[in-house]
């Protein structure tokens, strides 16, 4: 299971990292397993506002339909269009090219109320 230690993890299965004081989103390589195939990713419309765990996407396999929730408050200021075309990339690469969308937080220090790579592993394993 891939876990990249540089970015923060919500209880939900979404990873965040931190980029010019903006947020990438996506979904964990844990939440893409459990998932199967995906095969339609609805994306987030940009200048949306987002509350903090409000559902922000919502990813469907062929397995079932999952919600994506944000972990954190603010606005959308950039999308991953690419996924509409092809929404496998979030199996193929969760952490690079299945990327969802960059949130601009309303209060840059909720990102220390997310789970770090540790308590993420954690959780994981139901430890």
């Amino acid at each position: 299971m891939l876990l990249p230690e540089d970015l923060r993890y919500s209880t939900d299965h979404e990873w965040v990292r931190l980029e010019d004081g903006r947020l990438r989103l996506g979904i964990t390589d844990y939440a893409q397993d459990a998932l199967g195939d995906v095969v339609f990713v609805e994306i987030p419309e940009v200048g949306s506002t987002v509350e903090a765990a409000a559902k922000i996407s919502e990813v469907e396999s062929t397995k079932s339909v999952s919600d994506i929730y944000a972990p954190v408050a603010g606005r959308v200021v950039a999308v991953n269009t690419d996924l509409s075309d092809t929404p496998e990339r979030l199996n193929d690469d969760p952490y690079g090219e299945g990327w969802i969308c960059i949130i601009e937080p309303s209060d840059p220090s909720a990102l220390d109320q997310l789970l770090d790579v540790d308590s993420y592993r954690r959780l994981i394993e139901g430890s």
